[in-house]
């Protein structure tokens, strides 16, 4: 690509997704309730609080979970709810990383893409603990301050002799805009 004789180029510095990664896993847990279990009626995972933080060039998820699993006990005769938080960090590599940017700036966020979800619960071998499967996904970004090449053009930003219709522009893009919602988020 040649480059016009009027046209150069500038560097800016500006912030921009330098970096970004998911990580699909599955772990297990093991839960000892206050009774030796009979059977499994239900395993579930609530509250599930994480924050991200920047790790060489990953991303660690840290964060915490609640266990709730309602068993039968006693042959089968009584139920109760065994209630455990578990603390875990999840190391999600960045599969695309902008090595240009600066990393004193990054700013790292984490999104559960799959919040982590019992996909299997069993008494253990012993008898005495409940096993169970979870499966988990998160996708990580990146933001720091990086720099881009912009081509210049001198003459391009002398907009008094040229006439710019903006109608013809658009080419019709909000045609199917409903009017009625256009008012109520107006007034």
């Amino acid at each position: 690509m040649s480059i016009d004789k009027d046209m150069q180029c500038r560097e800016i510095i500006t912030k921009a997704v330098c970096g970004k990664g998911r990580k699909f896993s599955h772990v297990s847990h093991t839960v000892t309730p206050p009774f030796s279990p009979s059977s499994i009626l239900g395993a579930w995972l609530i509250n599930n609080q994480y924050e991200a933080i920047q790790s060489g060039d990953g991303v660690e998820v840290v964060g915490t979970y609640d266990i709730n699993i309602w068993y039968s006990h006693d042959r089968n005769t009584k139920t109760d709810v065994a209630k455990e938080t578990v603390t875990y960090v999840e190391i999600v590599p960045l599969t695309y990383l902008d090595k240009k940017h600066k990393s004193a700036t990054a700013e790292v966020s984490a999104v559960a893409t799959q919040e982590p979800n019992c996909v299997e619960a069993s008494i253990s071998s012993s008898g005495d603990s409940v096993v169970i499967r979870v499966e988990r996904e998160y996708q990580v970004e990146m933001i720091a301050e990086t720099k881009v090449c912009v081509k210049v053009c001198d003459h391009c930003d002398d907009f008094g002799d040229k006439h710019i219709d903006f109608d013809d522009a658009l080419d019709g893009e909000f045609e199917d805009l409903d009017a009625d919602l256009l008012e109520d988020d107006l007034g």
